[in-house]
């Protein structure tokens, strides 16, 4: 990818990062304060959001800059900024936004399977939904486990873009979001910032675990 390219693509991340905080309050605010408040986490996070943003973008567009299937991640990308927010602010993954997230996905790479002459990619990319799918429902009908079920539907959707990248992509979408997720559990019980039943939100680690794997796998 060009340097011009590649400068492009981190200035519409930027620009996404505009319209996460925002959109993320549409989830997070009462009904009624919707428009008054000004919402969870914003202030030093609206002007951190268009870096963070910028930064996936950029990041994608240099591993992945030449997978036809790049708009795709851009827009799971995209999407999956608003549902980190979101998650952090209240614990919560909104199923249309995941929903929407999956229908991108599975349209996008069918369309880039179909345009670049690879069906088997797009086979990969279901085998993946299912593999991802099916071992989070696992875990999350292990005896005290705290695995949500928005927490199961958002990995097989990441399972999508996982399953397309490859098998090395795939294992390391599986693994690095709870390496993510448990190193900063420790971290912040060693630093008495929670106690053993405080809930965390694990969207945010599924996320960037995956955005990693799609960096190195």
């Amino acid at each position: 990818m060009s340097a011009a390219a590649l400068v492009s693509v981190a200035l519409l991340g930027a620009l996404v990062g505009l319209v996460v905080p925002p959109l993320a309050r549409h989830f997070t605010d009462p009904p009624d304060r919707a428009e008054a408040s000004p919402g969870p986490r914003s202030g030093a996070w609206a002007w951190l959001s268009p870096v963070v943003a910028a930064v996936v973008f950029a990041g994608l567009a240099v591993a992945r800059g030449d997978d036809p299937a790049l708009p795709v991640l851009l827009a799971v990308a995209a999407l999956g900024l608003v549902l980190a927010e979101i998650d952090l602010a209240c614990l919560r993954l909104p199923d249309a936004l995941v929903r929407t997230a999956g229908a991108l996905a599975l349209g996008g790479l069918t369309g880039a399977a179909l345009l670049a002459g690879t069906p088997g990619r797009l086979v990969g990319a279901l085998a993946g939904a299912a593999v991802v799918g099916a071992a989070h429902v696992l875990l999350a009908l292990l005896p005290r486990s705290r695995l949500g079920f928005g927490d199961v539907k958002l990995a097989a959707v990441l399972g999508l873009p996982l399953g397309w990248l490859g098998r090395d992509a795939l294992l390391a979408g599986l693994l690095l979001p709870h390496l993510l997720h448990g190193g900063l559990v420790l971290g912040l019980l060693a630093a008495g910032r929670v106690r053993r039943d405080t809930l965390l939100p694990l969207g945010p680690a599924l996320l960037a675990g995956t955005w990693l794997a799609a960096l190195v796998g």
